[in-house]
Order: C-alpha cells, then structure tokens, then sequence
C-alpha cells in the first residue's frame, strides 16, 4: 500500500490527519515513523510559500507523496498578524502559547477595537509533493470567527482559547476536538486535498 507522508511533528495535527483520510487507500506515516529529522527553513512570506517549502523538501528526502501545511490566526484589526508568524510570534519561546495569544489580546485592548472590529480567521494552506512530480497541488481552508476578550476552555491548543467560533457561541478550546475537526481550517484544507491525492493514486 502506498503512503501519505504528513510532513509534522506535531502530534494534534498529525491526528487529525489521520482521522480525516482514514478512508483513503493509503498509509499515513509520520517524520518520526520514517525515521526524518530533517528542518527546512521556513522563508516564504505567504501560508502558500511555507506550505510548498516544506511539501517539496519532505517528499525530496523521503521519497513518499508528502503533504505539509502552514496555517496561522489573521486578525484583521492587527494587518492580519500574527499571519505567517503565528508560530513565533514577539519574543516568546517555541511552546509559549499563552505568551503569544495575549501579544493578540493585549494589542487589541491598546488600540480600543471593539466586539465588531474583533475580526479574524485561521487559515490553513496545504500542499502536496512527490520527489518525482514536485509540488502536486495547493489547497486552502479558513473558519471565520472573532477574537474573544479573555481566554475560555482547556481543549484544543495555540489560538484557540480565544478563538471565539459563533456557530458553536463557543472558542475552539470550549469544544471537544471531534466538533472542532468538523470545520477546523486544517479539517478543510484536508478534506479539500483528498481529490488531489486520489487523483495520484489514480494515475
């Protein structure tokens, strides 16, 4: 059987892939499973750059069809930062989630924007590579949402504390992580990727 190399080391995301192509007449392996320690550096200025950077530099070292994403929370009343930067944002360290989102919060707060104004989104680009074809194919997923003004819930992680969702009248993190998938932007960005894969598997 062929495999789907899922071009992260984070073990959410790495889940949620699974579950999404379960269905699909393929493996799902992890950089850890393949054995990869490879870090290619992330020097696009777009989800889409990022996203290619890694799916190329994946499939090249593996030689397995590889998906790899970049997503980020855009806030529109911030220029849509934290953007490309989401990761890294200000000067916390690499697992300073809480440090980050209250970089959003306090800046919103300095600049008096209101509930309307609290407009954002998550965006994820995913794209696929094979170490013979290159990139295969791009595709994108966003949920539209607002800010909230403090951080609500224990589930889910990064942004999604203050995440407010308005279908659910909930942030991401108030929910449990099989709702969430229902219409994460990563969830979308993957769902919209399975006819490019089955179109590869296809050929």
């Amino acid at each position: 059987m062929k495999k789907l190399l899922i071009a992260t080391n984070n073990p959410h995301k790495l889940e949620e892939y699974r579950e999404i192509f379960a269905a699909l007449p393929l493996t799902v392996t992890s950089l850890a499973e393949e054995g990869i320690e490879l870090d290619p550096e992330e020097t696009g200025t777009t989800f889409v750059a990022n996203a290619i950077i890694k799916a190329e530099a994946f499939a090249k070292e593996s030689h397995i069809l590889t998906l790899a994403d970049d997503s980020g929370l855009e806030v529109d009343a911030l220029d849509g930062d934290p953007g490309v930067y989401s990761a890294r944002y200000g000067d916390t360290h690499k697992d300073d989630h809480v440090g980050r989102y209250q970089i959003v919060l306090d800046k919103l707060v300095a600049n008096n924007v209101p509930w309307a104004e609290r407009t954002g989104r998550f965006r994820c680009v995913v794209a696929l590579a094979s170490q013979e074809d290159g990139v295969i194919g791009t595709v994108d997923g966003t949920v539209e949402g607002y800010i909230a003004y403090e951080p609500k819930g224990e589930n889910g992680f990064g942004y999604d504390p203050i995440f407010y969702f308005p279908e659910f009248d909930k942030t991401l993190a108030e929910v449990s992580a099989e709702l969430k998938h229902t219409v994460s932007h990563r969830g979308r960005a993957a769902r919209a990727a399975i006819p490019i894969i089955e179109a590869y598997l296809n050929r």
